[in-house]
């Protein structure tokens, strides 16, 4: 095969991938909600190794401080023992995430799927999960980082529970908006430059909110920082995990069911069947 063969396969691809008319309906929707739940649960699985590598031993470590200062002032009896949270308790607060926030993603994906310029049936999936990790992780995040145990006052627990789910909606909300920004300017000022205004704008308006909501720091005296650090720094890496692999597993499923006959070998003969 010569370089114009190639070229003429890739483009065919992904011209194929580009104008192919995507099914509509709600069998498909419900379709792509069962391969997003799929697709939710095995990044569940992947993010569950990686809690349980990365993110126990900081936990243990900030659970052994928090009992050496409850055996100072007479801590109480735990309701529910180590051995159960860091299993069986981890492994199902995970997976049933995974699973819940994976359809949850494929709804998003259906309303996302053919508003996306020249992103196909993958190109979204990948999309959706980065913007899912941005928006509604890491803007929170980088405000209101998670804690270990023994880290954070008891007495401000709903406030910044409420701060931190008004963050949440704060980092999907401007994300949005920031895409419909950049679709509208795109006519006038090129697809770079749109891209670029809106996501100077996004920073912009995380940047106001960060600015004008409070913060805390309630780290104990003694508390060492390498724990902390190690703590965020796991968490962060779940979360990664989870939409890293959601995107990839569920971009595949749903090109499999959008577009059948990429499936296919390329000039082969072989007809998809329609029926």
């Amino acid at each position: 095969m010569n370089p114009t063969d190639i070229n003429t396969d890739i483009h065919s691809d992904t011209d194929t991938e580009r104008h192919a008319p995507v099914p509509t309906g709600s069998r498909t929707v419900r379709a792509l909600l069962v391969r997003g739940m799929l697709a939710g649960l095995i990044a569940g699985v992947c993010a569950l190794a990686v809690a349980y590598f990365l993110g126990e031993g900081p936990v243990d470590a900030a659970i052994a401080f928090e009992e050496a200062g409850a055996h100072d002032h007479g801590g109480g009896e735990e309701l529910v023992s180590r051995a159960v949270q860091s299993t069986a308790g981890l492994a199902t607060g995970v997976l049933v995430f995974g699973v819940a926030v994976g359809g949850i993603a494929a709804l998003a994906y259906c309303a996302a799927l053919g508003r996306t310029g020249r992103f196909g049936p993958r190109g979204t999936a990948l999309l959706v999960a980065v913007g899912t990790l941005l928006s509604v992780y890491v803007v929170p995040f980088l405000k209101y980082p998670p804690n270990p145990p023994a880290v954070g006052d008891p007495d401000t627990i709903g406030q910044r529970t409420t701060l931190y789910f008004l963050m949440v909606v704060l980092g999907v909300a401007l994300t949005v908006g920031a895409v419909i920004a950049g679709r509208a300017l795109a006519p006038r000022t090129g697809t770079w430059h749109a891209a670029v205004i809106a996501a100077a704008g996004l920073v912009l308006a995380v940047g106001l909110a960060y600015a004008f909501l409070p913060s805390f720091d309630e780290v104990p005296k003694g508390f060492p920082a390498a724990v902390l650090w190690e703590f965020r720094l796991a968490t962060l890496a779940v979360q990664a995990t989870l939409w890293a692999v959601f995107g990839l597993v569920f971009g595949e499923l749903a090109e499999r069911l959008l577009i059948p006959a990429k499936a296919r070998p390329a000039g082969t003969g072989a007809v998809a069947a329609t029926g």
